[in-house]
């Protein structure tokens, strides 16, 4: 008989495991394709743009109405017949009103659209990305710390959000006010339209340069703060432990590493952004010197009218405006860009557990027959952790699986519940593969109650209802009866109407586990999967989860991966796993007679409880 794997050998595979576990993609498109990717995630953004952009056209035209106000009143309101004519400077400064009036409300009203089209493309984005990540396998998800997940999908679109609400308007906003002061600076003077554009050209290749630059820094920014959130929802979640080991202080050391390391990258990036200012002013400046110069020798030469120069120089400084919002622009532009790579990545990431979607098989209710036909697993870059495995389960039997840590029994319960796929061989429900079963049929058929029942912050009502939303109360309490835990349920204070705070943690250990059995006796599987979870409960609760597994497993197939020797002793047959592979298979009563794996846990099992 094969003797069980040391355990130094068995930590060794495990991490292994966990470190091969396959990662995020990495998305490393450019920033227009980036957007454009985006933009196609979410087509509410580009939903009625053209309207928009016409408004914002209509809003940037507003800013060239005063120049040319002025430029009208100086050389026909002024200087024509020796002294102003007023009814032609009011009526200029009458018609500037009334443009500027309509001008604003065009601005409103672009503003409202483009915050509705962003904020609807955003919540697509957002459920795109949740959905995503949750058709991920355990393997994958496990990849990234649950945090830095959940950043991607709030902190990372939050930062896209801000961009397309502020510095998208401004992108349109400048990019307009860019196109109609070049084109009137050229009706008023190509000459010195040439001379500003000469000056700024060398400024726009520096900021292209400068963009690649900022692109890695806050791709780096937001890996920071995805490391960040994610250290710090561990340790909220993980209070408890922290208080009980009394590691206050190294938790509040490595919360600050995170944290300083975020505000290095922060910094970095923000240094890199604020370098284009200082250059952007001097350039202002030596342009509008340059077109004060030029200018007046050219209205010397006849030229240029004053009115013309003066509405000139209104212009420069409405092209220069966008020039110098450049910093702030790029800065949330590249930000923005960061966050939709991370997005990108998890929506990039193909799920290696698929349903196959209509192509999918249903199958039959009733007692589910199981085979592993030469199934064999190894985590991605890791060696094997089941090799051969070659069993059938019969339906309605009740099988229990044991075997030391690390010796396969948990990978076998995931390759059956199809949380992960075998790398050799099959897995078959009644005799269909299960790569082949619709997962609204399977997640139907079979139900896992892991070791540790999840519970959300609700009433408990609710959470067992979670299995079947649509189950009156009632009907959960008939449920309840027939698992025989109609006593606990009523010596609680509020019944079905308790609340289970976050996490469950308003309920004990073994409180817990019993809704998670009731929420699986209401889903009304055809195969039960079970991670025992009784060793750490008082005896009463454990009588009642025994009770009600009694109840749940009657009728149907049901796995247990049994860690108490009573389980093994109530179980139809048990496979005992060892090193990755089914070592014997019985009754309880044949195995532990003869020598070998079963018979060396069973001894330790009484020495522990004598």
């Amino acid at each position: 008989m094969t003797a069980p794997a040391p355990a130094r050998d068995t930590a060794k595979v495990r991490r292994t495991s966990e470190d091969a576990a396959p990662a995020l993609h990495r998305t490393d498109d450019s920033a227009i394709t980036t957007i454009k990717r985006g933009f196609a995630l979410s087509p509410e953004f580009a939903k009625g743009l053209w309207l928009t952009l016409l408004l914002a056209v209509a809003a940037t035209g507003g800013k060239i109405v005063v120049p040319m106000a002025v430029q009208q009143i100086i050389d026909n309101g002024i200087t024509t017949g020796g002294r102003p004519d007023m009814g032609f400077i009011g009526s200029a400064v009458a018609l500037c009103a009334v443009l500027l009036a309509v001008t604003t409300l065009c601005s409103f009203l672009m503003n409202v659209r483009l915050y509705r089209a962003t904020e609807s493309g955003l919540a697509t984005l957002r459920r795109k990305a949740f959905r995503h990540v949750h058709d991920l396998s355990v393997l994958t998800q496990n990849s990234e710390r649950k945090g830095a997940l959940v950043s991607r999908v709030t902190a990372d679109v939050d930062q896209i959000s801000t961009f397309m609400q502020w510095g998208g308007l401004l992108l349109i906003v400048a990019g307009g006010q860019l196109a109609l002061s070049t084109v009137l600076m050229a009706v008023y003077s190509w000459q010195l339209t040439i001379v500003v554009w000469l000056c700024f050209i060398p400024l726009l290749f520096g900021v292209r340069w400068l963009q690649k630059l900022l692109s890695r820094a806050y791709l780096k920014v937001r890996e920071n703060t995805g490391d960040m959130l994610g250290a710090i929802g561990e340790t909220v979640m993980g209070a408890a432990v922290i208080r009980a080991h009394a590691t206050e202080e190294r938790t509040a050391r490595r919360i600050d590493t995170t944290v300083l390391a975020t505000r290095a990258a922060q910094v970095k990036a923000q240094r890199l952004s604020i370098a284009v200012s200082p250059v952007s002013e001097v350039v202002a400046a030596l342009a509008t010197a340059a077109v004060i110069i030029i200018g007046v020798l050219l209205g010397v030469a006849g030229e240029i009218t004053p009115g013309r120069l003066v509405a000139f120089l209104f212009l420069v400084t409405l092209f220069i405006g966008p020039m110098m919002m450049a910093t702030e622009i790029f800065n949330e532009a590249q930000n923005a860009i960061a966050g939709w790579r991370r997005v990108l990545s998890v929506l990039d990431t193909v799920p290696d557990i698929a349903d196959p979607g209509e192509a999918g098989r249903d199958l039959p209710r009733g007692p589910v027959s199981v085979r592993f036909d030469g199934v064999g697993y190894a985590y991605p870059g890791g060696p094997p952790v089941l090799s051969g495995i070659s069993e059938e389960i019969a339906p309605g039997s009740n099988v229990a699986v044991v075997g030391e840590t690390g010796s396969g029994k948990t990978t076998f319960v995931k390759l059956l519940t199809r949380l992960m796929d075998p790398t050799e061989g099959r897995v078959l429900l009644d005799g269909v593969d299960l790569r082949e079963v619709a997962f609204s049929s399977l997640r139907t058929r079979v139900v896992m109650v892991p070791q540790e029942g999840f519970l959300f912050d609700s009433s408990l009502g609710d959470n067992i209802r979670f299995a079947r939303p649509e189950a009156s109360d009632p009907e959960l309490w008939q449920a309840v009866t027939e698992l025989g835990l109609g006593d606990w349920l009523n010596g609680l204070a509020h019944g079905l109407d308790t609340p289970v705070g976050q996490r469950g943690e308003s309920l004990s250990a073994g409180e817990r586990q019993l809704v998670a059995l009731v929420r699986a006796y209401v889903a009304d599987p055809d195969l039960l999967v079970l991670d025992e979870a009784t060793s750490a409960v008082d005896p009463a609760t454990e009588v009642r989860i025994q009770r009600a597994l009694d109840h749940l497993t009657r009728g149907r197939t049901s796995v247990t991966i049994a860690h108490r020797l009573s389980t093994a002793e109530a179980a139809d047959e048990v496979l005992v796993f060892d090193d990755g592979r089914v070592a014997q298979r019985g009754t309880h009563a044949a195995l532990v007679a003869v020598p070998g794996v079963y018979a060396d846990l069973h001894s330790s099992w009484v020495r522990s409880s004598a």
